[in-house]
């Protein structure tokens, strides 16, 4: 039996178009959203938990039947960040469900930003500020 495997989710669709959200039709895919971010925070930590468990198993049998979950887990991760980007949004990070919605400021790209647990969409970002550059969306201006 192999070693345990390290896992990196793969692309999902990387050349399928953007969609393009205001702030009201972001917030409104939420509901949706929130779900499948909810699934994949989950399913990613019990990956994590697997990949652990492999590392301690004491036999390539117990490893084997942990491997066997780990790739069941891996191929639920996928699907559920399928699905998201079917939504049109972004995911960015697995650990804490951080997504960013493709908006407009002042005629230009920026994200829209949400995490899991926050009620309604509060940030944005230009495109290449990262977390630490967001902004109130009380300073959006959507129009051009």
């Amino acid at each position: 039996m192999a070693g345990p495997q390290s896992f990196t989710p793969r692309p999902v669709r990387p050349s399928r178009p953007k969609r393009r959200f205001t702030l009201a039709q972001a917030n409104s895919a939420l509901p949706l959203v929130r779900r499948i971010v909810g699934d994949i925070v989950k399913t990613h930590g019990l990956i994590l938990r697997l990949q652990a468990e492999i590392e301690r198993a004491p036999n390539a049998r117990e490893q084997a039947s942990v491997q066997t979950q780990l790739d069941l887990s891996v191929g639920r991760l996928e699907d559920y960040v399928e699905e998201l980007t079917e939504v049109g949004c972004e995911l960015k990070d697995y650990q804490v469900g951080l997504i960013d919605f493709i908006g407009r400021h002042q005629a230009r790209d920026v994200y829209l930003c949400w995490k899991l647990g926050e009620e309604q969409i509060a940030y944005w970002q230009e495109m290449n500020a990262g977390y630490a550059g967001r902004q109130p969306v009380a300073s959006l201006k959507e129009t051009a």
